[in-house]
């Protein structure tokens, strides 16, 4: 059994077939999905599907490039739907900040705020955080460790293979591992994926971005997540059942509504 962690499956590229994306990944072992929230738009799609499949759950939150939409108000609307499970994905991402340097400084900053409600809104009702972190591992880590995000945990989404980011095993905080693991130039990551604590690994797709090999070029869905076990497994050496055991015992510990389909 696997549990894919990430997955848009509110995404406009699931909108016509998406009872065969689901169906085809439970037909391969992958019991569990949960969608992240990243832009309010795209909400009622994400509660229609977890409403009709019981495998199905979400999150409420705002991802940084979307920070303008930040509204306290939307996710305390839908934090107490019995499917929503989580806040995020949120976090920081300086992958594409304003050229102008005053700008680049009030957008950090806007980030950084948004991030910080987010962490604190988590704690308020206590459900553990998706975070997204690019090119922003030092501020990441600084701020979770300073606002005490170890009271609700969460998951490093994507994991972006860097060092600076491990000592947060120690902070109730998990890595998720996807596609980008099959990447032919991930050796970083390869490298340091025998370095996490294995009960602090977690698989995902981030679908429909970040297709694994041997799919690269097409979208990504949570039926691929056996190729990112293989892969681990791999890397790891050890079995597939051994991955798949680990990574869905630490789902069900970070995401525990996810017990229920085990």
């Amino acid at each position: 059994m696997i549990i894919d962690t990430h997955c848009h499956l509110d995404n406009k590229q699931y909108y016509d077939d998406i009872e065969e994306v689901i169906q085809n990944a439970l037909s391969h072992g992958v019991k569990g999905f949960l969608i992240p929230g990243a832009d309010f738009n795209d909400l009622p799609q994400a509660i229609k599907l977890a409403e009709k499949y019981d495998e199905v759950f979400f999150a409420v939150g705002i991802h940084p490039y979307d920070i303008d939409m930040y509204d306290e108000t939307v996710l305390e609307k839908y934090i107490n739907h019995p499917k929503c499970i989580a806040v995020g994905e949120c976090g920081l991402d300086y992958f594409r900040l304003p050229e102008d340097e005053e700008e680049k400084i009030a957008n950090v900053k806007k980030q950084k705020e948004v991030f910080i409600a987010q962490i604190e809104f988590a704690k308020k009702v206590k459900k553990p955080l998706i975070v997204h972190v690019r090119e922003a591992s030092n501020d990441s880590r600084q701020i979770l460790m300073d606002y005490n995000a170890k009271e609700v945990g969460g998951v490093l989404h994507c994991f972006n293979a860097s060092e600076h980011l491990l000592p947060l095993s120690e902070h109730n905080f998990y890595f998720g591992i996807g596609g980008v693991v099959t990447f032919k130039n991930a050796k970083k990551l390869v490298a340091i994926l025998p370095k996490i604590p294995q009960d602090k690994l977690i698989i995902e797709t981030d679908g429909p971005y970040l297709t694994p090999h041997p799919f690269r070029g097409k979208r990504n869905e949570p039926y691929y997540t056996v190729f990112v076990a293989d892969k681990m497994a791999e890397i790891l050496e050890i079995s597939r059942e051994e991955i798949e055991t680990i990574t869905t015992k630490n789902a069900i510990k970070l995401f525990k509504e996810f017990s229920s389909l085990s």
